[in-house]
């Protein structure tokens, strides 16, 4: 019966090694294009840094200067005609650091690295600033240098679905690169994320970015799922989005991020296939971690 017992605890004990103090807390990296494309995981990364007691970090390659376009709003506030183009380009890199900088405060990021590549334009094609706009060489090393110091057990970039922006496609093409360059003892294991609602009538089906077999997705892998609405708080009034929202108000020179506030249900994280067989029990281990609820439950 001791036996039995001591098996159990020691079951447990590897089950919550996620949650326990911040020495055993994961470590986590994000490698975006934007600053602005981290709050496609932010509700992760808020409950990686606060309830695992985690550390998470932020590469963002752009500088972010293509985002004029929608920087209406924020005129006043930053007192400078920022929608035409020569305006917004010379002083939007400096005023999206900053709203990133408060941004990754709500959500616990500890240190960002800013690449400040070239923003060029929107568009869907991934060389553009693979080929033109960003200086890869610089960007794959700088990549390999944070890999290679940071000790990460994961990462994080958007899922390159066809239609994203081509920008994405490319920051989330360097990621997979720079992870299959890490010797196997250092590699974390690299997830693509996107968001659904429950209300979606269709779901994303992917397989590979055509041409990039980096891109691929392990076969019989279901995405692991964060569900940002599960409820807690008095009377289970609050959920996760209302972290979320805090932090797309931060970037407030992007005036169509807001519209996306209260939009999605869940952050889904794609497995590809580069992270084998060996890391699917650790990623599953890490999303049932993320399901525990370590809000006091008061009684008033």
């Amino acid at each position: 019966m001791q036996k039995i017992s001591g098996i159990i605890i020691l079951l447990l004990s590897c089950t919550l090694s996620f949650a326990q103090g911040t020495k055993q807390g994961p470590r986590v990296l994000i490698v975006t294009a934007h600053p602005d494309d981290e709050t496609a995981m932010a509700a992760t990364t808020y409950k990686v840094t606060h309830d695992l007691k985690g550390t998470a970090n932020l590469c963002v390659i752009t500088n972010g200067e293509a985002g004029y376009k929608y920087s209406t709003l924020a005129e006043p506030i930053d007192k400078k005609e920022l929608t035409i183009p020569e305006v917004g380009r010379k002083y939007l890199p400096a005023i999206r650091k900053k709203e990133l900088k408060a941004a990754c405060k709500v959500i616990g990021i500890s240190k960002i690295f800013f690449l400040l590549e070239l923003d060029s334009k929107y568009g869907l094609d991934e060389r553009d600033p693979l080929d033109t706009s960003w200086n890869v060489n610089r960007v794959k090393k700088k990549l390999n240098e944070i890999l290679a110091d940071g000790n990460y057990d994961f990462v994080f970039c958007l899922l390159p679905v066809p239609g994203t922006h081509g920008g994405h496609k490319a920051a989330s093409l360097l990621a997979l690169r720079s992870v299959m360059s890490l010797n196997n003892d250092h590699k974390p294991i690299i997830l693509g994320v996107t968001g659904s609602s429950a209300t979606d009538t269709a779901k994303v089906e992917f397989k590979q970015l055509k041409d990039y077999t980096e891109t691929k997705i392990m076969e019989n892998v279901s995405p692991f799922v964060f569900d940002k609405t599960v409820k807690f708080g008095y009377k289970d009034k609050l959920d996760y989005r209302v972290i979320v929202n805090w932090e797309i108000a931060e970037h407030k020179s992007q005036g169509t991020m807001q519209l996306a506030m209260n939009q999605g249900d869940f952050e889904n994280y794609w497995y590809f296939e580069i992270n084998g067989v060996g890391g699917i029990d650790k990623a599953k281990k890490f999303f049932e971690a993320l399901k525990q609820l370590n809000f006091e439950k008061r009684v008033y």
